[in-house]
């Protein structure tokens, strides 16, 4: 990626492309153009030979989206592997917070080149000091025994509200809500959490279809990094589901503490996935959550868990 494109990407003016870029009910910016320049911030910076750099939106929270540094994370070691290894799992721990005002940058450590396996360790950084650490193994493609369990009876994304349709109904009583333009279209399957919570607790359980808002290009390594990316949104909703709260209804302080993904069998990022999540715990501020992520035909494509910082304060 070019100088210009990598500016252009961390910047809101990218949006103004030729005609009016599409906004959501409450006034966001989502479609093609949106999901364009997450692919461009996906497509890091080769600094050295092991080295990459990546940036972040301008229109980013206080923090650096724990999606975001995950997805550029795996680029960085992906891109250290031969194209005929794909990824089937990946580890991360987030250190510190991260500051979206400027660039990160991805040390990849070649552990191992097996002659099935490699193993890439990326660490990134800002300030001189670690923020994030990741782990990911990659697979020749083998032949082998295949099961899944079946992907749960749910509505079709098309009959469900978009998530600027749920926000905008609710205006008046939803304070919060990321404004920022978003590239991955989310589709609750039940009333979400900011609504059930007025009726107390509710199951720990929390289902949500999501795609790229857009068409990807035929990069399997950049469907597996937007997944990664989308993995860090909503995951941790089946706690607060549980406990009857909610991001920016609540005081509820949160961070993602770790992640892991299994990456099970191939899929486009850009089509339907429905992410079934469930949460089994939570003890000393802190909540653990499965999430499953199945294709429109009923495959499981991939697994998450999360552990995450949960503190709901007076």
């Amino acid at each position: 990626m070019t100088e210009a494109a990598r500016a252009a990407a961390a910047d809101p003016a990218a949006l103004k492309v030729a005609g009016s870029v599409p906004l959501t009910p409450d006034g966001v910016p989502y479609g093609q153009p949106v999901l364009d320049r997450l692919v461009a911030l996906l497509d890091l910076e080769r600094i050295e030979e092991n080295i990459f750099r990546g940036v972040s939106p301008a229109q980013s929270p206080v923090r650096v989206f724990g999606g975001q540094v995950a997805g550029q994370a795996l680029v960085a070691a992906g891109r250290t592997v031969d194209p005929d290894r794909r990824v089937h799992s990946l580890h991360a721990y987030f250190i510190r917070p991260g500051d979206p005002s400027i660039p990160i940058v991805y040390e990849v450590d070649r552990i191992r080149d097996g002659r099935s396996f490699t193993t890439r360790r990326v660490v990134a950084v800002q300030r001189g000091k670690a923020i994030f650490s990741l782990s990911a193994s990659f697979q020749k493609a083998e032949q082998g025994m295949d099961h899944a369990e079946p992907m749960p009876v749910v509505p079709d994304p098309e009959l469900l509200p978009t998530f600027g349709e749920r926000v905008e109904q609710l205006r008046d009583k939803v304070k919060g809500f990321n404004l920022a333009p978003r590239p991955i279209d989310v589709r609750y399957v039940a009333d979400p959490p900011w609504v059930t919570r007025e009726s107390g607790p509710h199951e720990a359980r929390n289902q949500v279809w999501m795609r790229a808002d857009g068409k990807l290009p035929d990069d399997e390594l950049l469907h597996v990094c937007v997944l990664a990316y989308a993995s860090d949104m909503t995951l941790l909703d089946s706690v607060l589901a549980k406990h009857g709260v909610y991001w920016g209804t609540d005081k509820v302080q949160g961070a993602s503490l770790d992640h892991a993904m299994w990456f099970h069998r191939p899929f486009r990022a850009d089509e339907w996935f429905l992410y079934d999540c469930v949460s089994p715990s939570a003890s000393g501020n802190r909540g653990l959550a499965t999430g499953k992520f199945f294709t429109r035909d009923g495959s499981l494509v991939a697994t998450v868990v999360q552990e995450g910082l949960l503190r709901v304060l007076p």
